[in-house]
């Protein structure tokens, strides 16, 4: 993959990341429970992004491996969290 594409992967993650933060409130009962889920996916998210940066770092810029790493994390809370916001759903 080239520069640009790893770029716009990097773009789409790091919106997730921001989308799936942002509909934590909407779909989760209780200020805590969205507390602690925050947390765990910030804390998976900069482990990864960590790892991935660490491996990648000859291959492409850091920052980069980063935020795409950090932002593959979020991806399966983003998808789910459209998916209960398309139909609809409760808080659970």
């Amino acid at each position: 993959m080239n520069l640009l594409s790893l770029t716009l992967l990097a773009g789409v993650n790091v919106v997730a990341a921001g989308f799936a933060h942002r509909q934590l409130p909407r779909f989760t009962a209780g200020s805590r429970r969205v507390l602690f889920t925050r947390l765990v996916l910030l804390g998976v998210g900069v482990a990864v992004g960590y790892v991935a940066a660490s491996e990648m770092s000859g291959t492409l810029p850091a920052l980069l491996a980063f935020l795409i790493g950090f932002g593959a994390v979020h991806l399966p809370a983003a998808m789910i969290l459209f998916i209960k916001r398309a139909r609809g759903a409760a808080k659970s």
